[in-house]
């Protein structure tokens, strides 16, 4: 099994990074122009996500732990047999935190492209969550 993790720091307390990421059905703003539409289905705990290469899957939420200011997540419909992620905040100071990204996946093929989507996502999510200068 291919793990993937993609780190970076974001320079907004740890509080207002979950804010936006534990909002399990606004990914589409967490990650804009990365993600391009998002639905929600089974009571909020399915997101159907749309990227902006076509690519279609299914999000189940599997945990949500607000104390760990983490969230872990099965993903169906690309091209793995098997993908689940998880990312967490970590608190680095009161104005900054690290937005850590892990995800496990079959087949271990997908490396490169899984990589190549990671990067961006990360770099969407980056821009998104840096508040703007003052």
């Amino acid at each position: 099994m291919a793990t993937i993790q993609r780190e970076f720091d974001v320079p907004a307390a740890a509080d207002a990074v979950w804010a936006a990421l534990r909002d399990f059905g606004a990914v589409q703003a967490l990650a804009p122009g990365f993600v391009t539409g998002c639905s929600l289905e089974e009571s909020g705990t399915v997101r159907v996500v749309s990227f902006f290469n076509g690519l279609q899957v299914r999000e189940r939420l599997v945990t949500l732990d607000e104390a760990a200011r983490r969230i872990v997540y099965t993903a169906s419909g690309g091209r793995t047999t098997h993908h689940n992620a998880s990312v967490v905040v970590l608190p680095l100071a009161a104005d900054s935190c690290r937005f850590v990204w892990t995800t496990d996946f079959l087949p271990d093929a997908l490396a490169p492209a899984m990589a190549q989507m990671m990067d961006l996502g990360a770099q969407a999510m980056r821009s998104a969550l840096t508040p703007p200068p003052r």
